[in-house]
């Protein structure tokens, strides 16, 4: 897909970044979100169906609070975002309301995807707001969660989203003109136009977030532009300062930075267990492991693995880890860490008498298993 294709996508996730709305020089932008709402709504009154994911609890809640300084505690932030939260879908309420357009908001964590269930419920909902013409509203759900406000998984479930709802695109909107050749904050730096895939060395120019309110960051974005691109999806990193971005970015102007979808792409179901849960535990393979895995497409047998690490359960997401050190691919393990650590090393005939039991004869099943 290029940037000539954008028009025929239909169904767009837009994700909105702190800086646009509550900058960490103070205040809030009301302006940015009636041009958001107004953007938002033309596209949809054209056929396009839009999912809008907006980070910025944390610091609208800080401005209602008159806080002038970031919280280093958890709960501290939490409390922010509780009151941040109700701000902020206000905020978009009011202006989508302008333009007759309802809201329905939705509060995500990245655990709570992580529970099949759970994501199944998500992608209903989410397809009933749709197809009523509803803007589905998601924020993560600051006030509960902990990893999310460490870590920047903002970025992080604006991927997710793009998998539960079938999205076609993914527009990440930030106070940048997307990724430049040089480290945020270095002079006569040039902006990338495209990439077509996400690379240790593009990682490494990124830099980190651009303030302490922004938990993301460029790298941040880019990791799940990565993570969308295992879908088949693109992703356009733009500056949601200027007017009209969306419907430049859909004609196919040559703004932002264009992520091309990757070619080794997953199914909706394989990108559900490699993405949307987080890993439990690290199993260390040989190198014909690794040829069975990634030449052959071969499931995980004991007698490939020699090491493993956590405490993880039946079920559970592990990470494949090749002798040099690479993370090669992820799955739902057929064994707990401690039966692991009986088995590995030995051949699956072995697997009843050294055990007692069987629970088949691979480590992880290549149907449950997801190269990276």
């Amino acid at each position: 897909m290029s940037r000539s294709s954008l028009a025929r996508v239909r169904r767009i996730v837009v994700k909105v970044g702190t800086s646009l709305l509550a900058p960490p020089g103070g205040g809030v932008h009301p302006r940015r979100f009636s041009e958001l709402a107004s953007e938002i709504a033309a596209l949809m009154d054209t056929g396009y169906e839009v999912v809008l994911v907006s980070s910025g609890a944390v610091g609208l809640g800080l401005r209602r609070l008159g806080s002038e300084s970031f919280p280093e505690s958890i709960p501290e932030r939490q409390a922010a975002a509780a009151i941040g939260q109700i701000d902020l879908c206000r905020r978009f309420e009011r202006a989508f309301a302008r333009r007759d357009r309802l809201v329905g908001q939705l509060l995500l964590t990245h655990r709570g995807l992580s529970e099949r269930e759970r994501f199944l419920n998500a992608r209903h909902t989410l397809h009933e707001l749709i197809q009523a013409g509803i803007v589905p509203l998601i924020n993560e759900n600051d006030s509960v969660a902990t990893e999310e406000l460490r870590f920047g998984d903002n970025d992080q479930l604006s991927a997710l989203v793009v998998n539960s709802c079938g999205a076609n695109l993914l527009i990440m909107l930030t106070d940048t003109g997307g990724l430049y050749d040089r480290p945020p904050g270095q002079a006569g730096g040039r902006r990338i136009s495209e990439v077509e895939e996400i690379t240790p060395q593009i990682l490494r120019i990124a830099g980190g977030a651009s303030s302490r309110l922004a938990s993301g960051g460029m790298r941040s974005k880019l990791e799940s532009a990565r993570v969308v691109a295992r879908l088949g999806v693109p992703t356009v990193i733009a500056d949601g300062r200027r007017r009209g971005i969306l419907r430049r970015i859909l004609e196919g102007d040559d703004v932002g930075t264009f992520v091309h979808p990757a070619e080794n792409q997953l199914s909706a179901r394989k990108h559900w267990i490699a993405f949307s849960q987080k890993t439990r535990g690290t199993l260390r393979l040989d190198a014909g492991a690794e040829r069975a895995l990634c030449e052959r497409g071969g499931s995980l047998l004991p007698i490939g693995v020699v090491g493993a690490d956590g405490k993880f359960q039946i079920g559970d997401l592990v990470s494949c880890i090749s002798e040099d050190g690479r993370e090669i691919a992820r799955g739902l393990t057929s064994y707990d860490a401690t039966e692991t650590d009986v088995i590995k090393g030995h051949r699956t005939s072995r697997i009843s008498e050294l055990l007692g039991y069987s629970n088949g004869d691979e480590i992880i099943h290549r149907d449950d298993l997801i190269l990276l």
